[in-house]
Order: C-alpha cells, then structure tokens, then sequence
C-alpha cells in the first residue's frame, strides 16, 4: 500500500479515535438469519437511487481516511450482491493510507467472485456461519440454503489467496452452542481463524433474550478442555475480539463478547450505510446523513467538518451501559436501527 499520510488524530468525547471505517453497500440479502432479519418480516429495501453509488462512497472513504481511518470493510446485507463490487474494492484499494481492506460475507456467492476481489486489491474476507450441521445451518440462515454453497465459497477464497480466512459465529444458548467444539475442530483442520460472538440485542427485530447469550468465558472453558488455550496479548487499540491460541500450534480462536465484557471504551468504529447515514455506534437508533449534503455539491472540507464534528461529540457507550441495566435488572429494549442495514 502506498504510504501513510500526517493527520491530526481525531479522537471523540472519551479519547477513543476513529480508526477503523465499516461500508454497508447494500441492504439486501440472499439470507434471512434469525437474529438479524427474520423471514416473516416485510421489508422495504432501499431503491437504487437511494444507494450510494461507488464513486461517491469512494469519494467519503476518501475524507474518512483524511480524518485517520486505517481499516475499511464492506459489509451489507450481504456485500456480494452488490453488482460489480470489485470496482469499488479497486479505488478503495488505492486511497492513501488505507492499510487493511477487508470483506464481511455469508460466502454463498463467494465461490463466483473471489479472484475478481483479489486482483481487486481486496486484504481479506471475514465469512459468517454458525453452523455446520446442515438442518441447523438451513434453519439459522432462515432459507433452505445448503451449506455446500458456503463451503464452496470458503474452497475458493483460498485458492485464491484470501487467506488465514476468519469464521464469525454468533453462538445462541440452547440454539447452537453444541456446534461449539465441531466448528473449532473445522477451522483447525481448514486453517481458518474462528471468532464467537456473544448473542447480542442488535436492531429491534431479533426478539433478544439476555438468556440466549452463552458467554464467552463458558465458550473459552469448553474449547479449552479440549484444546488446551493460552491468552494473546491484544494487536492494536480497538480489536474487539479477545484472542487465544491452541496451545498445540493449531492456530488461534476470538471471542467477542459485547454482553458480558463490555468493551466500548475501545471503540474506535464509524458505520456508513449504504443510503450514506453516519452510525456512531452499532446499537445506533439515528445516522447522520452525509448524502444530502454530498449530492448538493458540498466540499470535501465541509462534509470533512462534518464528520470531525460528529466524532468529537460521540458518547457512545450502549453495551457498558445495558451491562449496568442488566445487573440492575432494568434492561429495556430500546429502538436500534437494523443489523442488515449496517453491517455487523
């Protein structure tokens, strides 16, 4: 990559910088998992003119590096229905200062696509699966997918060179959490790195019961009775998944856990939607609209403002505080804009 330009560090109300730039390019989805968009639910996706087009996503990414972003990642829906996608990879490929470009995905597509994202300039790939049985798998995607399609994608984002590949598994108490060990022992044998994530209260329409979530200490003790584990020391300042490694070589595991380990204060993450709202925060109800402004003619300066602006002003601390509630016994549900609409 080309090399890093001076900026002044741009760090919000509570110290935390921005770093790290997630791109959501579609809403859409050829999935319908259960915790982030059930499948008796009507939804009214975004119409295309409503969609950033790539030249102005790129154009925004361009200001966000300038503010001190050094991480992007696409997200949706599912990013690979986005026509194309490898012409934005490519200019965002070449941004000054853009040190990891990367790609979340169920990966049913991936098998088509994978060498077009490599030679797009695309860094990695992080795939969602939850389960490897093929029932639970089918049942957790919400369509009667078969898991062959992800395995496939998986197959073919190694061939091309999208490699170590990292698993996300959302692990839901009395649901999945007996895939547990069998998703471990499949990444090992693939090579792959596979990062749990606590059952989290994201948007309004997962129906979240706090009583789903399998802690990430319980996911550690049962992988470590079978593979022994020692803790990593964290990489950067806003990694969000705590990292162990096999203590026998077989290469390394996350855990993210948002519920029971709160780790906002290390927060460095802005979301941009594909309709072009600035999310602060995941569990975010309002965004911030910088299409409008953008579509009017404003200056890189200005939306630059803009941003700066917004970032100095950030507060956000959601999951330290439903901790608290929690623990209080006066957690509440509260409006949060959709998973599908951000990204996770």
């Amino acid at each position: 990559m080309s090399s890093q330009p001076a900026v002044d560090p741009l760090t919000d109300s509570l110290g935390r910088p921005l770093d790290d730039l997630r791109i959501s390019v579609t809403d859409r989805c050829n999935f319908r998992c259960t915790f982030c968009m059930p499948a008796d639910k009507r939804y009214d996706f975004l119409a295309r003119r409503e969609i950033l087009s790539f030249e102005e996503t790129t154009r925004l990414a361009r200001i966000f590096v300038g503010l001190g972003v050094r991480k992007i990642r696409l997200t949706g829906g599912e990013p690979l229905l986005r026509a194309e996608l490898p012409i934005l990879i490519a200019a965002l490929s070449t941004l000054d200062g853009v040190e990891d470009l990367a790609l979340t995905s169920n990966a049913a597509l991936l098998d088509r696509q994978a060498e077009s994202l490599v030679e797009a300039g695309l860094h990695r790939v992080t795939v969602s699966l939850h389960a490897l049985d093929p029932a639970l798998f089918s049942r957790l995607s919400g369509l009667d997918v078969p898991i062959e399609r992800v395995l496939n994608g998986l197959e073919a984002a190694q061939k091309a060179g999208l490699k170590p590949i990292k698993l996300n598994t959302v692990v839901i108490r009395g649901t999945n959490d007996h895939e547990i060990i069998p998703l471990a022992r499949f990444a090992r044998e693939q090579g792959h790195t596979l990062r749990y994530i606590e059952y989290m209260d994201v948007g309004t329409v997962n129906a979240w019961d706090p009583k789903g979530v399998f802690s990430a200490a319980e996911i550690i003790d049962l992988i470590d009775a079978r593979w022994p584990l020692e803790a990593l020391d964290p990489e950067r300042r806003g990694e969000v998944a705590s990292r162990w490694r096999y203590r026998d070589g077989g290469g390394e595991i996350g855990v993210i856990s948002s519920v029971t380990q709160p780790f906002c204060g290390d927060c460095t993450r802005a979301r941009l939607s594909a309709e072009g709202k600035v999310f602060t925060c995941l569990f975010g109800k309002v965004g911030h609209d910088l299409k409008t402004p953008l579509r009017d003619g404003e200056s890189d300066a200005a939306l630059a403002d803009r941003i700066r602006s917004l970032w100095a002003a950030r507060t956000d601390r959601y999951s330290e505080q439903r901790s608290v509630d929690l623990a209080q016994g006066r957690f509440q549900p509260s409006e949060k804009v959709e998973m599908f609409r951000i990204g996770g």
